[in-house]
């Protein structure tokens, strides 16, 4: 059985940072740590110009959180580490001085819709549709829920967080502005990205750090922001409802 991981190799300036687990890369908490710190190194290495973040094979691009884990979590202080996990990849992208393109190849729920939209430049293919299921098991999207508002709007966010039972096209993603363009197929998708990352690559590097940091200018408090959210959903967890939820999805 495929076993899960976390690689990145650089390519002509490009450090692809691929993150894989056989559960539909649903991501456990060290392969969540284990993504927060290769992005961290990332934005220090001076041979990576531009990163884009992927995931193995192809079909979901991420299915959220590890779903053992979370039916395993019996007090506050654990379900917040759990809850932290996304949080800290998603604080690790927005700090990371070096724009971050998303390569989104299917479908992908919950913090799988947060990593997404932590991206600075998200592309994907049409089968790449999102979903926020959170409320579905008694919790919602809390950690999460400031990258997707920044990049869907609060209207777009609230939509697919209290609809949670559908998943939204691609194209709809694409009109709220999470996707910038979306490709007919994985290959066509793969192209696209390596060709607009290495662009990337010939433009000025401080030009580019400057302008991220404008682009995430307001979220500096997203360290104490997204913790607090992560004890909030640490707390839900342990509601009878959730236990009652997560004991029929066994």
């Amino acid at each position: 059985m495929d076993k899960p991981y976390v690689k990145q190799h650089i390519e002509n300036g490009v450090g692809y940072i691929e993150f894989f687990h056989p559960a539909h890369n649903s991501l456990p908490g060290d392969i969540l740590a284990k993504l927060a710190e290769t992005i961290t190194e990332a934005g220090t290495n001076d041979e990576i110009k531009v990163i884009v973040l992927k995931s193995g094979k192809d079909r979901t691009f991420c299915a959220g959180a590890s779903f053992k884990e979370l039916i395993n979590i019996n007090d506050e202080a654990t379900g917040k580490v759990f809850f932290s996990g996304f949080a800290n990849v998603i604080n690790a992208m927005r700090k990371c001085p070096k724009f971050i393109i998303g390569r989104v190849q299917g479908k992908t729920v919950g913090g799988g819709v947060g990593l997404a939209s932590a991206t600075d430049y998200c592309m994907a293919s049409k089968f790449a549709s999102i979903k926020l299921s959170e409320l579905n098991v008694g919790i919602g999207p809390f950690v999460v829920g400031p990258a997707v508002q920044r990049k869907l709007g609060l209207t777009g966010m609230s939509q697919i967080a209290i609809d949670a039972n559908s998943f939204y096209s691609a194209e709809w993603a694409k009109e709220k502005g999470l996707f910038t363009q979306v490709f007919e197929s994985n290959e066509e998708l793969d192209e696209g990205v390596k060709a607009f990352a290495e662009n990337l690559c010939n433009y000025n590097p401080e030009a580019m750090k400057e302008m991220k940091a404008m682009f995430w200018k307001g979220t500096e408090d997203w360290d104490t922001l997204l913790a607090e959210r992560a004890a909030i959903s640490g707390r839900l967890v342990l509601s009878e409802f959730t236990k009652e939820t997560l004991e029929r999805f066994k």
